[in-house]
């Protein structure tokens, strides 16, 4: 099932991959590109993981004095993430074709971790989250950028009964309940700050316990 769903996620995004930019560029005008640039300003590293690089929107906000590997699912999106990347950034920053769900990187490794609209995406995100506590060392910090499963019950129901087309269609699941998977895998929640007026996108700091 697990390597089903992957491949499935894969399959999605590799297909998306020539257009995605184009279908989102007036929503990460407005609104994403200035949230990315809010989370990057936080991280301080000098170690950091991100998780889904995606087509590489967040490379332009990449701090200069940090040495950061990148993962990414899909083969056709790590492609055009990798031509944005500029000499020097090439020095200290790494793409690689990996699972969120099954880093290979050792225990206590990254000083922070960083994903922006991942794990709406990524099959089992309780397991993908395990992992980035894995790998994070105690004390260190996850920054999250995501959309969820909103909060009004409503408008949450009708999201439920569109999650698995969508999903099918498109690789996206919208109606995950994020804040309460990262509590789960036993991240300890900083804040959380609701971006929009449904609760639909919002900004996670976790702390790995030490």
């Amino acid at each position: 099932m697990a390597q089903r769903g992957k491949e499935h996620t894969r399959s999605r995004y590799d297909l998306w991959a020539p257009i995605y930019n184009i279908t989102e560029w007036p929503i990460e005008r407005l609104l994403f590109r200035g949230w990315r640039k809010e989370i990057w300003d936080q991280v301080t590293g000098p170690k950091v993981l991100e998780i889904g690089v995606g087509t590489g929107k967040n490379i332009p906000f990449y701090p200069r004095d940090i040495d950061l590997k990148g993962i990414d699912l899909s083969p056709g999106m790590l492609k055009r993430a990798k031509q944005l990347l500029d000499k020097k950034q090439q020095d200290r920053v790494s793409l690689k074709e990996m699972d969120a769900q099954d880093l290979d990187f050792p225990d206590n490794h990254f000083d922070e971790a960083v994903a922006t609209f991942v794990f709406c995406s990524v099959p089992d995100p309780v397991l993908g989250l395990k992992e980035a506590l894995r790998v994070t060392k105690p004390g260190g910090k996850l920054h999250l950028l995501e959309h969820m499963r909103a909060d009004q019950s409503s408008l949450a129901s009708i999201m439920d009964k569109l999650d698995p087309p969508i999903h099918y269609l498109i690789g996206v699941h919208i109606a995950r309940r994020t804040v309460s998977n990262v509590k789960k895998v036993g991240w300890d929640i900083d804040t959380v700050r609701d971006l929009t007026s449904a609760g639909i996108v919002k900004k996670i700091e976790a702390t790995k316990p030490d």
